[in-house]
């Protein structure tokens, strides 16, 4: 077993015999939320936009350092509405059901106000936001079935403070504050009223990263990144890792009575 294995084997048990599906789930902070859930416990399906070959790498490793969790990778156009309920579909026809979801997935295209395309705004947009929509919707629809499910949110500290540069990316992250508000409200009303109530219930949720050392920051020069850290009252880029416990917190049986709550992990950036 390798050092890598021994680090992220198998920690506990809050998520035995869930399934949980995370979108952009095979890179940076999706990944280590993968890592994260199966190290609960729980079977881990991780969507994917392109990359076949490097998302079956993932799996293979995976399974490798976490043996008990059955994996799946699921290829999609989260800015399909019928691609978001084809993979919401796919895992619960592979895993039998689907009892966390976690909205992950985004994208950047980055430029000020007056420079900024219509096609850079509607594909933020169209994957940031609408896809977290359409896919909350379809697995809501099963998770009120059986009374029971969890959604998280992967948003940003840029949805709550803003970017310049970023007024795309962080309307669409600020749009997930409020859809995870008015999912929570709903989901928790129709569970009252379906009288499924044994205690599990349905949460909704959000998780707002800081500045985190993923691939989408490695391209910002070393000085650019000095500059970031001197605002983080912490001093350093949060670890893919530090989102990930939060996440599977969020997710596990215990927290049902978190919901419509938004959690910042970002080194005291937004306090």
């Amino acid at each position: 077993m390798t050092a890598t294995q021994t680090r992220t084997s198998r920690a506990g048990d809050k998520l035995s015999g869930r399934v949980a599906f995370v979108t952009g789930g095979t890179r940076g902070i999706g990944a280590a939320i993968c890592r994260s859930l199966a190290a609960q416990g729980a079977d881990v399906a991780a969507g994917y936009s392109g990359n076949t070959e490097r998302a079956e790498m993932f799996a293979q490793d995976f399974s490798g350092a976490y043996p008990d969790s059955r994996m799946s990778v699921h290829r999609g156009d989260i800015a399909s509405p019928d691609d978001c309920r084809r993979t919401v579909a796919e895992v619960i026809e592979r895993h039998g059901r689907l009892d966390i979801l976690v909205n992950n997935a985004g994208i950047t295209a980055d430029r000020t106000v007056l420079k900024m395309t219509d096609d850079d705004w509607r594909r933020v947009i169209d994957v940031n936001l609408s896809g977290a929509f359409y896919l909350s919707q379809a697995a809501l629809k099963h998770m009120l079935e059986r009374g029971s499910g969890r959604i998280v949110m992967i948003s940003s500290v840029i949805g709550e403070t803003g970017g310049i540069g970023q007024s795309n990316y962080a309307s669409a992250k600020a749009g997930l504050l409020g859809l995870t508000k008015t999912l929570a409200r709903e989901a928790a009303m129709q569970v009252q009223r379906s009288g499924k109530t044994d205690g599990l219930g349905i949460t909704v949720n959000a998780v707002t990263p800081g500045y985190t050392a993923t691939e989408m920051l490695e391209s910002v020069p070393e000085k650019v990144l000095d500059g970031l850290k001197g605002k983080i009252p912490l001093g350093r880029l949060g670890e893919p890792e530090e989102v990930a416990r939060v996440v599977h917190f969020l997710a596990a049986d215990a927290s049902g009575y978190i919901t419509g709550q938004v959690w910042g992990v970002n080194g005291g950036l937004d306090m």
